[in-house]
């Protein structure tokens, strides 16, 4: 009998009556989000990822980073240990494939920062290396590196960094447990790219712009770390004039489908992928249940999508027509204390 339930995590701003990380259950059954509950409490645990192994939750914390161990029967987080070896809290947090490393983006100080992880406790032993970004952009938001992500590619063999700051996505080499900048890919200026998220085949990757509010598709050559860029597309209505931010961006499973949060237009802009030439199109703009949706996350089933309300303080369900791509209300919401990221175990 095919699972029912799943375990989720939202990670939250502590500025109001949020206390850390929050568990959550998904019923797909009931088409229903239930169980909420504090899994830990930490300082601004803005954003979280799980282990490929599914045993150990990483939670951005003041100063670098916090692990757990997770229990995936009832939800609860054992907290492992902490590394706090510098100034601020990172906003992005992405353990690499084998779990033998960490890498955390800081936004305000333009840095992207390796840990070294031991992948059979799920312990962070030490800061190893971080790479220091120069530079700006156009936009009274660049006035310095602002580095929003940092995430592994599939194979483990680069770490990839995008920085709103600068415009430009950075390809580093890690294996030896330094970081080499290898690429660097730079977009439109004032573009503000935040988060990207890779096609399936590892060959493409989308990039959604915080400042343009545009979706990048690029084509990524796995043999030298390089992107270049094939097709931009604004992922909101040419004719919304009012302030909009875009936000997370998530491609499902079979490579058909990309979707990009849009925060001010309150949406999620779902797009069609060409199966030929990986360029996308619009499908349809989903209402986003709330106001600023920060981030948003398909269920294991992918049948479901939950979005994070930041401003509005709820998570919505939506029920995910697997052969559209479109999106509809599911009618359960929670009330989720300023929701940053969501994740869910598979």
């Amino acid at each position: 009998m095919s699972k029912t339930v799943f375990r989720g995590y939202f990670g939250t701003y502590t500025k109001g009556e949020s206390k850390g990380v929050y568990s959550f259950a998904l019923d797909t059954e009931k088409e229903e989000l239930t169980s909420l509950e504090v899994a830990a409490e930490l300082q601004s645990p803005t954003y979280v990822s799980i282990s490929e192994n599914q045993k150990y939750l990483y939670a951005v914390a003041p100063g670098g980073l916090a692990a757990y161990e997770i229990d995936a029967e009832g939800g609860g987080l054992t907290p492992i240990n902490k590394v706090d070896p510098r100034e601020g809290t990172p906003c992005h947090v992405e353990p690499n494939p084998a779990n033998e490393f960490a890498a955390a983006a800081n936004y305000h100080d333009g840095t992207a920062v390796l840990y070294k992880v031991n992948p059979e406790t799920g312990e962070l032993i030490e800061q190893l290396d971080v790479a220091q970004q120069e530079g700006g952009g156009p936009h009274e938001r660049q006035d310095a590196p602002h580095m929003h992500y940092s995430g592994f590619t599939k194979d483990g063999k680069y770490l990839i960094g995008v920085d709103l700051g600068t415009d430009e996505v950075v390809t580093y080499e890690y294996s030896g447990g330094s970081l080499r900048d290898v690429q660097r890919f730079t977009a439109s200026p004032g573009a503000g790219p935040r988060h990207l998220a890779f096609h399936p085949n590892s060959k493409i990757a989308y990039v959604m712009t915080e400042l343009s509010n545009e979706v990048l598709v690029l084509a990524f050559d796995q043999t030298d770390g390089s992107f270049e860029l094939i097709q931009t597309v604004k992922a909101i209505p040419e004719d919304f004039t009012e302030n909009s931010q875009g936000s997370a961006i998530h491609v499902s499973s079979d490579g058909r489908f990309v979707y990009a949060g849009n925060r001010g237009h309150d949406s999620i802009a779902v797009f069609e992928i060409d199966p030929e030439t990986y360029q996308i199109s619009l499908v349809e703009y989903a209402e986003c249940g709330g106001h600023w949706p920060r981030d948003f996350v398909l269920d294991p089933s992918e049948r479901f999508v939950v979005t994070t309300n930041e401003e509005s303080s709820n998570a919505v369900l939506y029920k995910r027509d697997p052969e559209t791509g479109k999106l509809s209300a599911a009618g359960s919401t929670l009330h989720v204390p300023t929701p940053v990221c969501v994740k869910f175990l598979k």
